[in-house]
This record gives C-alpha cells, structure tokens and sequence, in this order.
C-alpha cells in the first residue's frame, strides 16, 4: 500500500504523537532534534491506522516503509491535490501573506466551500499538511507559500499545483536567506515561473512595475489606481484602512477593521480576487468589512489601561516602516513606539536597524520609543533600549508601565513582545 492509499483510508494525517485523531495516518518525519520513526509504533498504539517511516522500526502490517518520510508527504499532498482537481489560489509575498489569505477565505467562503491554510503551516512541511488537510467537499483552496530562500517557492509550487498565483509584494525580509533585495523577487517570482509553465493565471497589482515585468508571458487580471479588473481608491479618514472599488458599472466602499492604509492593498486584492471567481459585491463588502485581525498579527488589544496595537508575529524593515508611519500619523500625541529587533537581515542588519533608528528621529518621535534587541542595541540611539523583553518587562515593573497610551508592539517573533501584554 502507498502512502496515497493509505491516506485515502484515514480519517487525518499527522506528524505528532501528542495529537493521534483515531483512525489516522502518522508521518514519522525527522528533525534536528527528533526522529519520528522512534514514536511510529507509539502512534499505532495511540489509534492510528497507519505509520509512513524511512527506517525498519519492526513488524507491523500497518507500518508503510518509504526511501524518505518528508518526500513521501510531499508526494502525498500531490497526489491529493490532483485527486481533489478543484481551484487552488497560492500566495506568497515579503509582507500580508497570512492577512490576504484570510482575507481571501472570508471572501470565497461567502459562494464557494473553501478552505485555506491554518495558522502559517506555509513551508516544506506545511503546505503538504496544509492541503492533506482540505476537505473532500472543498470546491477551492488557498494556500499560502513562505519561503526565506531561494528555490523553496518553486518546491512548493510543484508541491500544490497553483491554478491562481498571487504575489503580495517584494519587500526587505529574509535578505539574509535571498542574498539581498534581488534575491528576493527572484525567489518570490518562482510562483510566476510556475505559473508560466504551466499556462497558469496570475493576480497582479497594476501599480507595481516589479510584478508587471516578472509576470509578463503569463495569462492575468489585476486591479490598480487607473486600470484592472477593478481600480480601487483610498476612501478612510481614519487609521482603519478603506477603499472605493468600481468594478465595471458596479461601485462600492469597504471600511475594514485592518489598522493601516498598508492595509489598503490587501483589501483590494481580496475584492479582485472575489469579482474574478463572480462574487457579489455585497458579499465582498460585507465578508471584508467583517474580518476582524487575529494571532498578533496588526491585532487592537484594550487592555485594563491601554490601548495595544499587536503586531508581534513578524518584522521586517518594509512592515515596520509602514507600521510607524501609519501609527504615527494617527496616536503621535498618545502614542508609544515599543519596536523589537527584526531578524535574519544578514549583513544588512546594522544598516537596516539604523535606518529604523533615523526614521523615528525623522518623525520626532524619539520620547515616544522604546527599543528591544541587541541589533537595535548596536545603533546610535540614545534613548531607552533594552536588550531583551525581559529587562524592559522589569524596568517597567519597578518604574511603573504606560497608561493611558496607544501603544505599538511591533517585532520579530524571537524578541516576543506580546509578552508585555499582561503589565500593560
């Protein structure tokens, strides 16, 4: 029996001996730090049907020996894939992966039965996971795509079978892993290449020559300022991004509950991707207009004396600029910039957090910050800074936290500032 096989005959797939659903098929993957061909046998005990492992564990009608467990999910998400043959939209893009998959789940949802990725199982493991895990009676998927270096898109390209491909935009993460900003559309335009050879379709933003020229050969739609399926225009007069769409002879405003005009681009992708599969407009308004952010990501917490604007999943020097600009313009006289380290920059890391640094005093607001990290810690500022979340959580706990403030916590998931939540 092959993996497929079995997998067909399951009732979940799994990787974890902690979480056995009954009836499942357990995927004996290897780590670092673990070799999951030790628990198989465990996993059966536990109520699993079935066990994939790469090395002889014993005797056991139920175990299903492969060259390589990781390439046998791969290959099993494939086949699953081809077995569903429904629509599956890939993403990926340096900043908003997870905010418009969300964003294009509320809005599919309202026509379609449609699943999308869960949390950001989005690399070499979590996409095949993630389309294991889509129902049979799904009619679309969306799947998110990470990737911190190059090759790795188009591995999961070929792992998902886009038939609708998505690129949020190039910006400044994970240079270290890209080799620099080029390296960076290189990587993320492997979805493109993907796309081209396979007479794919892909979304553009009409309004960024990048993705015009790396999508050129490929059959698309877009939106834009001017031109596209729909064109779009900022429409908020507040920090809570909103946009006016005309679509044909069809116009309309969507106000989100998304903090940030960056947001602006994410909405209006999700409402071209909804008129292109033939959505209503009311239901695109409505699903958009309802979503409401979550798991830290650019997340309003009110909490017994402030106000916490959360976006501690992830930065980067592209997502945080645009964070303190937009939360700048709106809380410059209650507000409080608390900005951790952002990682795996390489050897722009310096130049990169003393940019941040010359940002904050550009905006002249350096009694207003606060810095955590020790790359931050490596630049000239002379404000107050701390080398890790713990000292700022002591500091405050002896000289008292903010009050009354709006509040910014913005930084790479290392440096885990959510922590701080509870003394604010």
């Amino acid at each position: 029996m092959t993996p497929f096989e079995a997998f067909l005959n399951s009732s979940a797939v799994t990787t974890d001996t902690r979480s056995i659903p009954q009836g499942s098929i357990f995927f004996a993957l290897k780590g670092a730090r673990f070799n999951g061909n030790s628990f198989a046998l465990q996993a059966l005990e536990l109520g699993a049907d079935y066990a994939v492992v790469d090395e002889p564990v014993g005797k056991d009608d139920r175990l299903i020996l492969v060259d390589n467990v990781l390439e046998a999910l791969q290959d099993c998400a494939r086949a699953y894939r081809r077995y569903l043959g429904i629509p599956i939209i890939g993403l990926t893009g340096s900043n908003g992966k997870t905010t418009n998959k969300e964003l294009f789940h509320a809005v599919l949802n309202t026509t379609f039965k449609t699943y999308a990725t869960a949390g950001n199982f989005n690399n070499h493991i979590g996409v095949p996971l993630s389309l294991l895990r889509i129902p049979r009676d799904s009619e679309l998927a969306v799947i998110e795509m990470g990737a911190n270096h190059q090759k790795e898109i188009a591995q999961l390209a070929a792992i998902c079978e886009p038939t609708i491909g998505y690129i949020t935009n190039y910006g400044k993460a994970h240079l270290e892993g890209f080799g620099g900003v080029e390296g960076i559309i290189k990587g993320k335009s492997e979805l493109y290449d993907y796309l081209r050879s396979t007479n794919g379709l892909a979304m553009v933003n009409l309004n960024d020559p990048i993705q015009i020229e790396k999508s050129t050969g490929i059959n698309q739609f877009g939106y834009g300022k001017g031109e596209g399926l729909i064109q779009w225009s900022p429409s908020s007069t507040s920090e809570f991004a909103g946009v006016h769409i005309v679509h044909g002879e069809v116009s309309y405003s969507i106000q989100s509950q998304l903090s940030g005009s960056f947001n602006e681009q994410n909405i209006v992708a999700a409402a071209c991707l909804g008129h292109h599969m033939g959505v209503d407009a009311k239901a695109i308004k409505t699903a958009i207009e309802s979503y409401a952010p979550k798991m830290n990501r650019v997340e309003w917490r009110e909490t017994a004396a402030n106000n916490v604007l959360l976006d501690a999943y992830n930065a980067n020097p592209t997502s945080m600029k645009l964070s303190v600009e937009s939360f700048a313009t709106w809380h410059r006289q209650d507000g409080l910039l608390v900005l951790g380290d952002m990682f795996e920059l390489g050897e722009e890391s310096g130049p990169e957090h003393q940019a941040m640094v010359n940002y904050i005093r550009e905006l002249q607001m350096e009694a207003q910050t606060v810095l955590v990290g020790q790359h931050f810690g490596a630049t000239d500022w002379s404000g107050l800074q701390f080398s890790t979340t713990d000292e700022l959580a002591n500091y405050w706990k002896e000289k008292g936290a903010p009050k009354d403030a709006s509040i910014l916590l913005k930084g790479s998931r290392g440096i885990a500032l959510e922590a701080l939540l509870s003394l604010l």
